[in-house]
């Protein structure tokens, strides 16, 4: 049994070229563009990937219809970003996982390493996520529009090895553009208050996903929760030794963080109809 390889595009000539240089291993890799404006189409197409296309509408969507909008030559899908890459190590455990994998299980998770300045930044990326990516894809859907949740029928489990994540590749501006909108739609899911006091009952949870949404959910109704956020990373999980690198990253959190505080507040005041 092999695995298939899907990978979600928009704009991406910058990185496309040396993610599919990392799954060259793979027979049976597609590219779902969200009508890139850019090379992004021409690359895939050179470089021997399936060319599927749609309209970006939320991520949620555009991940389920890659599950599920797609027919793979293999029964095992891969799922990856554009600014993600494929080392030797996790490939092997990939299909080693699958080769073995029973019946019941449906879905990998693994973890990712950031990079920034040529470095990894365990510390200031708050590392370790775990991250939904290798999946039976009749037996996944993908939830919530924004940072995404996977969910399965079927038994859940880890891989050893770690992709690795070049989230700056594009740019600085790129990378504030994008979570200038991540930081809307937060705002936006924010209001909804889905689940919040469940998910704080979730904190000593055994699954590592389930205690980071009830983390999130508890530091959502905290104040000065940017200054937490950054203190945590920075200084709880060892930014500081990082040097330029995780205070960067650690500071452009701390905005991320506060740019859905506002945003938040925004919203609140618009729809009694105030002004900002």
């Amino acid at each position: 049994m092999s695995i298939s390889v899907v990978i979600l595009t928009l704009d991406e000539e910058t990185n496309l070229a040396g993610c599919l240089e990392s799954v060259r291993w793979c027979d049976d890799v597609v590219v779902l563009d969200s009508f890139s404006r850019d090379r992004t189409a021409e690359i895939a197409q050179r470089c021997g990937a399936r060319l599927e296309l749609r309209a970006f509408d939320d991520y949620a969507s555009q991940r389920n219809h890659a599950l599920h909008g797609i027919r793979y030559r293999h029964g095992w899908v891969l799922m990856l970003d554009a600014d993600e890459r494929v080392p030797d190590d996790l490939r092997r455990d990939m299909l080693a996982a699958v080769e073995a994998a029973t019946p019941d299980v449906t879905l990998f998770r693994m973890r990712r390493k950031d990079h920034l300045f040529g470095r990894w930044i365990r510390g200031s990326s708050g590392y370790p996520t775990w991250f939904g990516r290798l999946m039976r894809p009749d037996r996944v859907r993908v939830e919530r529009a924004i940072n995404e949740e996977y969910r399965t029928d079927g038994q859940v489990r880890e891989l050893p090895s770690h992709l690795h994540h070049f989230p700056f590749n594009k740019g600085f501006a790129a990378w504030i553009q994008k979570h200038d909108r991540y930081s809307t739609m937060e705002a936006e899911l924010r209001l909804q208050k889905q689940g919040t006091a469940a998910a704080e009952a979730r904190l000593l949870a055994r699954d590592p996903t389930e205690r980071r949404r009830a983390l999130k959910a508890l530091l959502y109704r905290m104040p000065l929760r940017p200054v937490i956020v950054f203190c945590g990373i920075y200084l709880g999980k060892g930014g500081i030794v990082e040097g330029r690198a995780g205070l960067t990253f650690s500071l452009l959190r701390a905005w991320y963080e506060y740019m859905i505080d506002c945003k938040t507040l925004e919203l609140q005041r618009r729809a009694r109809g105030l002004p900002v």
